[in-house]
């Protein structure tokens, strides 16, 4: 016969695998496949003047300190709790390399439903590069990735409102970092401020609350989507980190699927097959040597107007933009199994 005693640890072993399973579901989890007609109902949702207004705002020098990075900020954060995200910030002040001194940084976390245990992230960098003339603007860095996830998230608004009713075990987050550019050289010190930042205080915070398992809100991430350097023509990204390989596959085959539809505007091919190990050093660094899985969406080689005054609005491609969208709203529909 079982002891009272024995009944209550196997009632605990059993309360301890419940409560791990959310986390171990995201190396098993798998993706919806949408039909012909389902694709082109999500492509239908294109509206590029949206998303020229959308990225109107962004597009200044949006320096740390400055206050049109302020304005930006605040821009981005009521655009997303406008349509009923939960948008909270990550403030905090580190020493940039002299003259600059210390500055303070502010990333933008926003998350659809923030009851969820697990979430699909989409990040980008909302910090523009230091120069002596002031005038860089980073239209494809990043601004452009900034209002493509802003559009995305109004695109899909009424779907995402009902994922969200529904209380589905995934949800889809937002991250906007601050202060990735490097104030003087690129290195470890002097960049990714954001995300450094970001990574070390996620991971040491515990969730759930009290847990045993020792697991953290890193543990929350199924997969990092960073955005970075895109709205040139003829982008070609790689697959560069293993985590995330399957669903780069998952991304080259959604473009195949929709260029065999005739759902793509432009017709160079955008997921190459090879897999470049090594990758790029940018905000998904500290995320990635802590263990989360990531998909580093950049174009190689850097496009031509890179940390050049040349990198403003005349440089975005709005076809390229505009497939780039389609894809990645198959791409956030297929993962979170929204209902279409």
């Amino acid at each position: 016969m079982i002891s009272l005693k024995g009944i209550f640890f196997i009632l605990s072993l059993l309360s301890q695998s419940q409560a791990q399973a959310w986390f171990h579901a995201k190396s098993s989890h798998q993706a919806n496949v949408l039909n012909l007609e389902q694709l082109k109902y999500i492509s239908g949702l294109s509206d590029m003047q949206r998303f020229d207004v959308t990225i109107d705002p962004i597009l200044v020098p949006r320096v740390v300190g400055t206050p049109s990075h302020t304005r930006v900020r605040q821009y981005i954060m009521g655009e997303m709790q406008s349509l009923g995200w939960d948008v909270v910030t990550d403030k905090f002040t580190a020493d940039a390399p002299r003259p600059h001194g210390k500055k303070t940084f502010e990333n933008i976390i926003a998350t659809l439903d923030p009851s969820a245990q697990r979430r699909l992230v989409l990040a980008c960098h909302y910090d523009s590069k230091y120069t002596r003339d002031g005038n860089f603007i980073g239209a494809t860095d990043s601004a452009a990735p900034c209002a493509m996830m802003i559009t995305l998230a109004k695109d899909l608004a009424p779907k995402l409102d009902q994922q969200k009713q529904n209380g589905k075990a995934v949800t889809l987050q937002f991250i906007f970092f601050d202060g990735e550019e490097a104030f003087r050289d690129w290195n470890a010190r002097d960049s990714i401020y954001g995300a450094r930042n970001l990574a070390r205080k996620w991971e040491a915070t515990s969730y759930p609350k009290e847990n045993r398992d020792g697991t953290n809100e890193l543990h929350r991430m199924d997969l990092m989507v960073l955005l970075d350097l895109l709205g040139a023509r003829n982008p070609n990204f790689y697959s560069y980190i293993t985590s995330g390989d399957r669903w780069f596959k998952h991304a080259a085959n959604i473009e195949t699927r929709l260029r065999n539809a005739n759902l793509l505007t432009t017709s160079n091919q955008i997921f190459l097959s090879d897999f470049a190990p090594g990758g790029i050093e940018d905000d998904h660094i500290p995320f990635m040597q802590r263990n989360v899985p990531i998909l580093h969406l950049i174009t190689t080689p850097f496009p031509d107007v890179w940390h050049t005054n040349g990198d403003n609005k005349s440089a975005l491609d709005y076809n390229t933009i505009d497939d780039l969208n389609k894809i990645l709203r198959v791409f956030v529909v297929e993962y979170l199994q929204v209902n279409i």
